[in-house]
């Protein structure tokens, strides 16, 4: 039962990853890029934590911490200095 609902969670990651993807590329102007980007680094997070849940490794709930606090600052610098523009 848990593997079925961590494959199901892992797919739907993945779809949610490719229309992300879409929207960084396709997007019409730099703030849809940022919010684009940012989607991608929580689904990133989202795909480590479910790495150490099959994986049964705790140690990459630490990485996935870290990666979330990296890109938290680096989407407020991109804000910041989108802000500066206007």
């Amino acid at each position: 039962m848990v593997e079925g609902l961590l494959y199901l969670a892992s797919m739907l990651a993945g779809a949610a990853f490719l229309l992300a993807l879409y929207r960084f590329v396709q997007g019409p102007n730099a703030v849809d890029r940022v919010v684009a980007f940012d989607v991608l680094t929580v689904i990133s997070i989202t795909a480590i934590v479910l790495v150490a849940l099959v994986e049964n490794r705790i140690v990459y709930l630490d990485v996935a911490l870290v990666y979330a606090l990296l890109s938290f600052l680096g989407v407020i610098v991109i804000a910041r200095y989108l802000g500066k523009e206007t």
